[in-house]
C-alpha cells in the first residue's frame, strides 16, 4: 500500500477543521494520537488520514466528550464510526514493521530510525508500539531461539527498540487521573521491552508509572513501595526458570500488603501448564489490549 501522502500544513487544517492551531498542536504533544510529518523547515504536514482522525475527535467533544476521553474510545476503537481502510491501515503497519526488522537485522540504523519514524507520524504512539512492536519483539525472540539470527543481532534490535520506547514513555505527560502503579521486571530477569509497552499503555491513560525495568535486588521493591504508596505492582517475566522465584515474590507481597493488587506478564507465564496457570490466573494480566484493559477493569 503507497504511504498516504502529507500534505497539508497547520494552517490548512486549522481553516479546514474550524479548529486552533495552538489546540492541535496541544493534541498531539499532550496525547501523541497523530504525528504529523515536517517538512525541511520543519513544519507539520498532515495527510488525509491524520485530517479524518482529527474530525472524528472534533465530533466527539463537540457531543459533549473530553478530549481525553475521545482519544481513549478512538485508540479502543469503541462505538465508531472508524476512519475507512482500516485493514489496510494494519496491513501497511505490518509491512512497516517488517521493512523495519530488515534495517534491525542489517545493522542499519538510520533506515530503521526512518521506518519508525514513518510509523509513529501515521499512527499513535500506542498502535505502533503494541501491534507493530509487540509482534516485532515476538518475532525477533523466536529468530533468536531457532537460530535463524544471532545474539549480536538480537542485542542491536533490542537495544535500539528500548531506546525508542524509553524516550516515547517519557514524553507521555504525567496526568495522575489513575492510581500509581509500579512496574518492573521480576527476579533475575533483564529484559523489558514489553515491560516498556505495558507502561505506554498504562501511562496513556492516565496512571501515574513508576517504571523501574530490569530486576531490583532482594528486598528492596518493598523499599520502593513503602516509599511510593503505589495501588498497582505489576512484573514481567519472560524466562521460565524464573517463574518460580516471581510467584515466591508475589505471594509475599501479597502477604505484607493486603490492598497492593499485583499483575503478572511476559511471555513465561504463557508457557505454564494449564493446572499452574489456572492457578495464577487473578494475577495474569495478558498479552494483548483487550485482555489489559479487561484486568485493570476487575482490579479497579
Amino acid at each position: 500500500m503507497p504511504t498516504p501522502k502529507a500534505k497539508y500544513n497547520i494552517k490548512a487544517v486549522s481553516n479546514m477543521l474550524g479548529i486552533q492551531a495552538g489546540t492541535l498542536r496541544a493534541w498531539e504533544r499532550r496525547y501523541q494520537i497523530i504525528r504529523p510529518a515536517r517538512n525541511n523547515a520543519g513544519h507539520r504536514l498532515y495527510t488525509d488520514d491524520h485530517i479524518q482522525t482529527l474530525k472524528w475527535l472534533i465530533d466527539k467533544v463537540n457531543k459533549g466528550f473530553t478530549i481525553s476521553q475521545a482519544v481513549s474510545l478512538l485508540e479502543n476503537s469503541e462505538s465508531l464510526s472508524e476512519p475507512p481502510r482500516i485493514q489496510e491501515e494494519k496491513n501497511h503497519l505490518s509491512a512497516t514493521g517488517d521493512h523495519l526488522l530488515q534495517s534491525l537485522l542489517s545493522f542499519d540504523e538510520r533506515a530503521a530510525q526512518l521506518k519508525l519514524d514513518e510509523a509513529f507520524s501515521l499512527f499513535t504512539p500506542e498502535t505502533v508500539a503494541i501491534d507493530m512492536i509487540g509482534p516485532l519483539l515476538v518475532k525477533i525472540g523466536d529468530m533468536w531461539e531457532n537460530n535463524e539470527i544471532t545474539s549480536a543481532h538480537e542485542h542491536f534490535a533490542s537495544n535500539f527498540l528500548r531506546s525508542r520506547m524509553g524516550m516515547l514513555l517519557l514524553a507521555v505527560p504525567i496526568e495522575g487521573i489513575q492510581p500509581k502503579a509500579l512496574l518492573l521486571c521480576g527476579p533475575n530477569e533483564r529484559h523489558e521491552l514489553g515491560l516498556l509497552i505495558f507502561a505506554l499503555f498504562l501511562k496513556r491513560r492516565g496512571y501515574e508509572v513508576v517504571y523501574l525495568g530490569q530486576s531490583i535486588a532482594g528486598g528492596d521493591i518493598e523499599v520502593v513501595i513503602d516509599e511510593v504508596e503505589p495501588a498497582f505492582v505489576f512484573m514481567s517475566c519472560t524466562m521460565k526458570k524464573n517463574i518460580a522465584m516471581a510467584i515466591r515474590l508475589v505471594e509475599d507481597l501479597d502477604e505484607k500488603y493486603a490492598d497492593l493488587r499485583i499483575g503478572l506478564g511476559g511471555y513465561a507465564y504463557e508457557t505454564l501448564p494449564e493446572l499452574d496457570r489456572k492457578r495464577l490466573q487473578p494475577y495474569i494480566v495478558g498479552s494483548t489490549k483487550d485482555e489489559w484493559e479487561s484486568w485493570l477493569q476487575r482490579s479497579l
